[in-house]
């Protein structure tokens, strides 16, 4: 194993397949559960690996801009990130496009915007996509 692998920036979750179409992500070495299944062939119940997909670019820019915040002393508590994507026709289907909307729960200075905004699109997750795949994002700020 590479020294990235094993140092302390490796992250380890290991995913067991349940039966049934449902799977449970296990990320140690907190024990925290994830449940999954699939809306197609499963019950539908839980989190599907696309949804899951959408949360993490969600959660990476509100992350990413509450470091920010933090910093800055900022108070962006009940900011809200809405993903959609849009999967391809072809096969095997993958994501064709993400659209992005970031709802902001009070107006900034433009300063301040700038920084939350620029902190939001330095996200690694988002960044982890094929540049063929369109991202869009609008933000929302209240007047």
């Amino acid at each position: 194993m590479s020294e990235s692998e094993t140092g302390p920036a490796a992250k380890k979750v290991t995913t067991t397949y349940d039966g049934g179409q449902h799977c449970t992500a296990l990320r140690e070495p907190h024990a925290n559960v994830v449940a999954m299944d699939c809306p197609y062939t499963g019950k539908g119940e839980e989190f599907s690996p696309g949804e899951l997909v959408q949360a993490a670019i969600a959660g990476c820019m509100l992350l990413s801009m509450g470091a920010i915040a933090m910093r800055r002393e900022l108070d962006i508590a009940r900011a809200r990130i809405h993903v959609a994507t849009v999967m391809t026709d072809s096969s095997p289907a993958r994501i064709g496009s993400i659209d992005i909307t970031v709802t902001m729960p009070r107006g900034f200075a433009d300063e301040d915007r700038v920084r939350l905004e620029r902190a939001a699109d330095a996200c690694p997750i988002k960044h982890s996509f094929d540049r063929d795949i369109p991202i869009s994002v609008r933000y929302d700020y209240p007047e």
